[in-house]
C-alpha cells in the first residue's frame, strides 16, 4: 500500500516546534528514513527534524506515519520495502521533491529465537526479505537521487542500521544472525562498488536497544517474553541513543566516513553476555 503525496501530508502544524527550526535548511538537505513508524526510525526522524533536515519517513503503517508527520512536520510515505512496486512508487514520489542527501536504511526485524534445527524456514525467508533484499531494493532505487544531491564539497550518505548480530553469532539467533551478517557484508560490498564517488557508505550496529516493538515482534506478541529480555538490565540503550549516533554520523564533515559504529550498553559485553543487576567496581 502506498499513500499518494497529497494524502500523506507535508503537514507542518503551527504547534510543531521542530518544523520551524527545520525551515531554513530543509530545501538543501533531505533524508529518507525507512522503518520510520516506531523505534529507532521514528526517533531518527524526530532528531533529524530538530537538526533542520527535511525528512521523508517511510513505513507500512499509515496511521503511525501520519501521527509522526503531525508531530514533526516530516514528509511521510507508506511503503513496504519488500514490495518492489511500493519501492518504485517511493522513488517516483521522491523525484517530485528533488534530490535527497541521505538514506537511512533502518527497516528490519527479528522473528523467533529458535535453533537452526528447529526454526521455521518461512521466518528465515521473511527476515532475509526485509533485512537484506529490502535494503537492496531501496538502495538501488534511490541511488540516482542521492547522486543528484551531491554538489561540490559535499557527499551523499547511505547509512544502514544492522546489528551486533551481524558481526557476532549467538545461540538462538538463527535466521536473524544470518540475515544481519548478510546485510553487513552487502554494506561492505556497496562501499567497494561506490569507491570513487562522493557517497559515504556507513553502518551502525546496535546491541541491546529497549524499544516497544522489537522483542515483542520477535516473540510473536508475547509481552512477558519481550519484557524478560530487558529485565533487570541496568540502562539498556534506547531508540534515542541510536538516533543521536546516526545524526552525528550524517553530520560529520563530508570527507569523514565512519565505516562501522558498534554501539552497546555498558551492561552488554556481547550478544550472549548481558549483565543483570547493578554494575559495580571490583
Amino acid at each position: 500500500m502506498t499513500l499518494q503525496p497529497e494524502s500523506v501530508a507535508s503537514a507542518t502544524p503551527a504547534s510543531a516546534t521542530t518544523a520551524s527550526a527545520a525551515t531554513a535548511t530543509a530545501a538543501t538537505r533531505r533524508a529518507v528514513v525507512t522503518g520510520a513508524s516506531s523505534g529507532i526510525g521514528a526517533a531518527t526522524v524526530r532528531l533529524l527534524r530538530q537538526h533542520g533536515w527535511g525528512v521523508v519517513g517511510v513505513a507500512r503503517r499509515a496511521d503511525r506515519l501520519q501521527a509522526l508527520a503531525a508531530e514533526t512536520g516530516a514528509e511521510v510515505f507508506v511503503a513496504d520495502v519488500t514490495v518492489q512496486s511500493d519501492v518504485d512508487a517511493l522513488r517516483d514520489y521522491l523525484e517530485t521533491l528533488g534530490p535527497i542527501h541521505a538514506l537511512v536504511n533502518n527497516a528490519g526485524g527479528a522473528l523467533g529465537l529458535d535453533s537452526v534445527e528447529s526454526s521455521d524456514p518461512e521466518d528465515w525467508i521473511r527476515m532475509f526479505d526485509v533485512n537484506v533484499v529490502g535494503v537492496k531494493r531501496v538502495t538501488s532505487a534511490l541511488l540516482p537521487l542521492l547522486r543528484a544531491g551531491v554538489t561540490p564539497g559535499t557527499s551523499a550518505d547511505i547509512l544502514t542500521v544492522t546489528s551486533i548480530a551481524g558481526h557476532v553469532a549467538y545461540e538462538g539467533g538463527g535466521g536473524y544472525v544470518a540475515a544481519k551478517h548478510a546485510l553487513a557484508s552487502m554494506v561492505g560490498v556497496l562501499r567497494l562498488e561506490l569507491a570513487g564517488e562522493p557517497i559515504r557508505v556507513t553502518e551502525i550496529a546496535p546491541g541491546m536497544v529497549h524499544t516497544d516493538e522489537f522483542s515483542l515482534v520477535r516473540f510473536g506478541g508475547d509481552q512477558a517474553k519481550a519484557d524478560a529480555v530487558y529485565d533487570n538490565v541496568p540502562n539498556p540503550l534506547y531508540a534515542e541513543d541510536i538516533a543521536t549516533a546516526i545524526v552525528h554520523m550524517l553530520e560529520l564533515p563530508f570527507y569523514v566516513n565512519l565505516d562501522l559504529v558498534t554501539i552497546k550498553p555498558v551492561a552488554q559485553a556481547a550478544p550472549h553476555k548481558v549483565i543483570r543487576g547493578e554494575l559495580t567496581t571490583r
